[in-house]
Formats: C-alpha cells, sequence, structure tokens
C-alpha cells in the first residue's frame, strides 16, 4: 500500500520527530550535538521556518516547526541527509542513520502548542538523564538566555511563545519557567507519549523484555496478581520504549481500563 501523503496542519506548526535507525544512539560526543544545531541553523536560512522548542536526545531528535512554506518534508529531508553525511563520514560507516520515514503530527492549537512545548523540555528529565536547567541540547536554555545570545548564535524563535504568558518579557519568563516545571496532566501526556511511541515494539519484543528485565517469565500469570502488584507491573512495563496502553492490555490478557487505571495511579503518586 503507497504511503499517504502528510495531512497538512491549519497553523502550520508541525511536531516532528527523527529516531536513529533501530532506536540506535545518533550522538556519541558533543561535537556531534553541535552539528546537528548547525544543521538547524542553516536550514532555518534556506527554508524560513520558526522553530519553537527541539530537544535533541542520543537516540532521538524532538522538532516543534512552523513551516509557514509548506516545506516540511524538504526541511527534515536536508536535516537528516546533511547529519547522515557527517555521521557516516566521521564514523566511517554506510547506511541509514535515521528510519526513512520521519513522524509528525500537526499542531492546531495554542493549548496543545504549549503542552508540546513543555513536553518536548521534560524529556531529558523522562530519560532520567538531565534536569531541564542542566541539558545543554534542548531549546529551555535559549528562553532564558536568549537576549546574552548572538543572533548568529540563536537557534530557537522564542517570541511568539513567551508572548502566550506575558507582554513584559520578564514575567513570561517567570511564567514560562513555573510552566514547564509543572507535569502534564494524565491524559495530555499519553497523547504526547503515544505518539513518540508510533513506531513500537513488537509483542514478542515486549514479552522477551518482560522476561529479561522483570523476570516474570509465564506473562499470563500476571493477570492472576494482587491488584497492587499488577499495577506495579503495568507501570514497569509502560516504561519500555516502543509499548503502548493497548498492546499492554492485549499482551496481559487484561482490559485495557485497568492499564489506564495503573497508569492514573502512577501519575497521581508522582
Amino acid at each position: 500500500m503507497p504511503r499517504q501523503p502528510r495531512r497538512k496542519s491549519h497553523s502550520k506548526v508541525y511536531h516532528c520527530m527523527l529516531r536513529g535507525i533501530n532506536k540506535q544512539d545518533i550522538f556519541f560526543e558533543e561535537k556531534d550535538y553541535l552539528e546537528f544545531q548547525d544543521i538547524i541553523r542553516k536550514t532555518k536560512k534556506n527554508f524560513l521556518y520558526q522553530l519553537y522548542s527541539y530537544v535533541l536526545m542520543p537516540n532521538h531528535i524532538h522538532l516543534e516547526i512552523k513551516d509557514k512554506n509548506q516545506k516540511l518534508s524538504q526541511i527534515i529531508h536536508s536535516m537528516a541527509t546533511s547529519y547522515a553525511n557527517y555521521f557516516n563520514k566521521k564514523y566511517e560507516r554506510v547506511g541509514h542513520v535515521f528510519e526513512n520515514r520521519f513522524q509528525s503530527k500537526n499542531v492546531e492549537d495554542n493549548h496543545y502548542m504549549l503542552d508540546l512545548v513543555r513536553y518536548i523540555h521534560q524529556n531529558p528529565v523522562k530519560a532520567g538523564i538531565s534536569q531541564m536547567n542542566q541539558y545543554k541540547w534542548s531549546s529551555y536554555l535559549e528562553y532564558f538566555e536568549g537576549e546574552k545570545l548572538k543572533k548568529e548564535d540563536k537557534i530557537v524563535d522564542t517570541g511568539i511563545i513567551l508572548k502566550m504568558f506575558s507582554l513584559d518579557k520578564g514575567q513570561a519568563r517567570k511564567e514560562f519557567f513555573k510552566f514547564n516545571k509543572k507535569a502534564l496532566n494524565f491524559q495530555e501526556s499519553i497523547e504526547l507519549l503515544e505518539y513518540e511511541m508510533r513506531n513500537k515494539l513488537t509483542d514478542e519484543e515486549v514479552i522477551y523484555f518482560i522476561k529479561k528485565d522483570l523476570k516474570i517469565y509465564n506473562v499470563q500469570e500476571i493477570q492472576k496478581y494482587d491488584t497492587n502488584d499488577r499495577d506495579e507491573i503495568i507501570q514497569k512495563i509502560r516504561k519500555f520504549n516502543g509499548v503502548t496502553q493497548t498492546q499492554i492490555a492485549r499482551i496481559l490478557g487484561i482490559n485495557i481500563r485497568m492499564i489506564q487505571r495503573a497508569y492514573t495511579k502512577e501519575n497521581k503518586n508522582k
């Protein structure tokens, strides 16, 4: 079946994600991150898009882009090709660096736009890598240090997002800081997380990781556990990178509402 064309966003804002092929790391050292940041600057100059937020994680990238000229595929293709050429030459390898087709989701309202900024900035925290204000490879710090940077060093178009909090720049940054520290609510978090995990693990892979990491060798027995133990297991499974609620329900033979309840319980305990 041929691929369907991407549906255009009415707002022209998109959440884009590039992932390393086979979920492999695409950044190994500081110079690699700096190279991709430079590629962003170059593609912004060439395609005249706006960037509201981004994060460079070891094996994937999130970008929140306003593509005024509707050239999203060209933008991401240019980024991916430029970085793949750099990466393959540096590490003396051949072949694909990224998965063949990048993921994108339309962002149609301001509420979702802000939640996405927060979600992107919280990626290093969620992965257990770093606090937001200590992570150098996202747009978070630029929102606070942007005025200190030279024009040529800037990557992010911070003005639009900050004005949603206040027209006073100082107050806007204070409100932005508080907003980014707040956890996403349950439904927002699941919607964004399910998007990130669209290229999900197979059922066989999930079962393998349950056996390997959780030391549970009869997966079907989990449905017989008492409620608290079962919920704890579900919360551990959900942390596997690439698994969804419906998939967990199917594998464990448990009603989807029980999975959602375990997710909700974990969220309330944070």
